[in-house]
């Protein structure tokens, strides 16, 4: 391996590690916040730029085309989402980089009072733009990292990108957690294992995922992917998704019995501003942002979607589970399937 594996300690400063602790009761008080009362979303994802500057084989949530959301559209979004009392709005894409107003953006996000984050491929990331990401007001970053050498499936390498990650770990005042994939077509899946090692030995946390096909369903791990899966699992084992079974399911091939709360505690806002299960099941419910209130959130929480038992998409999953012990569900939806069947629902091409 032609990376630079030789460990970079990140720097704890005072300021930083106030910076961690302040973080950390906030994201304790959005949790207990989340456990008193089910009327308000944990997590949105939104999205401000769909455009890449990157073109995976296996995502489906960018082009090349896109213009940025104009930064008022993108304030009225948030603005919206705070009302809502939104506890984590986090910043996806395509490449949020690519916005040249994302660091208003981040600010806008933390004067509502929620946690920011952001999920990023990591080209655009300079020192300078880091410090900027801190000034901002950024709290978690996430780059997902699929292999060691950059090949036809994917260019999001540790060959280029461990420089990026070494910049991070001088610079950043944020939390930055680092995810390897498996499945998916990634072509050697030792390299999962080789970019959490690496992501650990810079101070970062880590995690593994498991790459979904085009409608977030689940893909059973073949032996080798399986035993990467494990071995990342037990040098990660502080990572949330050790406390429950979803990813360990899905590894199997295995579905899930579970309450999916998208559409209530989680959110997905296009580019569009139209809210969705997820960014795998777009239309549904397919209600403009600016339209949407209490009673939807209300009817989502006790809506079944019949694609969750073999979803794969792990953050609705960790937001739905904070519910997992209340509120049966008393109506069904099976999403992608009647496109325009019902009043609201809007099935995106």
């Amino acid at each position: 391996m032609s990376v630079d594996s030789t460990p970079v300690k990140r720097p704890q400063t005072l300021s930083r590690r106030w910076k961690a602790a302040r973080r950390r009761v906030r994201e304790l008080g959005s949790i207990a916040s989340a456990l008193m009362a089910t009327d308000h979303p944990y997590m949105a994802h939104i999205v401000p730029m769909r455009r890449c500057n990157l073109a995976c084989t296996y995502c489906n949530e960018f082009d090349d085309v896109s213009d940025p959301v104009p930064v008022e559209e993108m304030f009225r979004r948030i603005d919206h989402l705070g009302s809502l009392g939104t506890s984590v709005i986090t910043i996806s894409g395509g490449e949020p980089l690519l916005h040249p107003e994302l660091d208003q953006i981040i600010a806008r996000i933390r004067k509502t009072g929620a946690i920011a984050g952001m999920i990023t491929n990591g080209y655009l990331l300079m020192p300078d733009r880091i410090q900027r990401l801190n000034k901002a007001g950024l709290d978690h970053m996430q780059i997902s990292i699929d292999n060691v050498q950059p090949d036809e499936v994917s260019k999001k390498s540790l060959k280029v990108l461990d420089k990026k990650l070494q910049m991070l770990a001088e610079h950043a005042d944020f939390h930055v957690n680092i995810n390897s994939v498996v499945g998916g077509g990634i072509r050697s899946p030792q390299d999962a294992l080789t970019v959490s090692q690496r992501a650990l030995g810079l101070g970062f946390s880590s995690t593994i995922g498991i790459i979904h096909d085009g409608s977030g369903q689940l893909k059973p791990l073949g032996p080798e992917e399986r035993s990467v899966w494990d071995k990342v699992r037990q040098l990660t084992r502080r990572s949330y998704s050790r406390f429950n079974h979803f990813q360990e399911a899905i590894a199997n091939g295995k579905s899930n019995d579970w309450r999916c709360r998208a559409g209530a505690r989680y959110l997905y806002i296009c580019e569009n501003g139209l809210v969705h299960y997820c960014s795998q099941q777009r239309g549904f419910p397919g209600v403009p942002i600016a339209e949407y209130s209490r009673e939807d959130l209300k009817r989502e929480f006790l809506t079944e979607k019949s694609c969750a038992p073999n979803c794969t998409i792990s953050c609705v999953h960790q937001v739905s589970y904070i519910d997992h012990w209340r509120a049966p569900q008393t109506s069904r939806t099976t999403p992608g399937a009647h496109a325009g069947a019902s009043s609201g629902l809007v099935q995106i091409q």
